[in-house]
């Protein structure tokens, strides 16, 4: 489960800026999280919530934007959703699709107090 390591990744993180800033307590945090970065939503929402016990932001409201996933078709221009690494265009057919987005993880933005 690499969720956890992500969220005590993140925890870390927040707890760094949290401290350089002097804030005494984290009230709000927003992440990004792609479909198609590997990352289980319910499971990081899960691990979060342990990893942040006994922390500034124990208390901390969660938020977890997904992004659309698109695609970006290099023969012909396409842009269009995706549900997957590997897909046609669907204007000309072909396989050269680059993923432009939906691979994201990241944290946005935190409130601190």
């Amino acid at each position: 489960m690499h969720e956890m390591s992500i969220a005590l990744s993140v925890v870390d993180a927040i707890t760094a800026r949290a401290r350089e800033e002097q804030a005494e307590k984290v009230t709000a945090i927003e992440l990004v999280a792609g479909k198609l970065s590997g990352v289980e939503i319910e499971s990081l929402k899960f691990c979060f919530s342990a990893a942040v016990r006994g922390t500034i932001m124990e208390d901390a409201e969660l938020m977890v934007t997904v992004p659309l996933s698109e695609g970006l078709c290099e023969v012909c221009g396409e842009r269009f959703a995706v549900d997957g690494y590997y897909t046609q265009c669907p204007s000309c057919g072909s396989y050269k699709v680059r993923i432009v987005s939906g691979k994201e993880l990241s944290i946005r933005s935190i409130t601190l107090e």
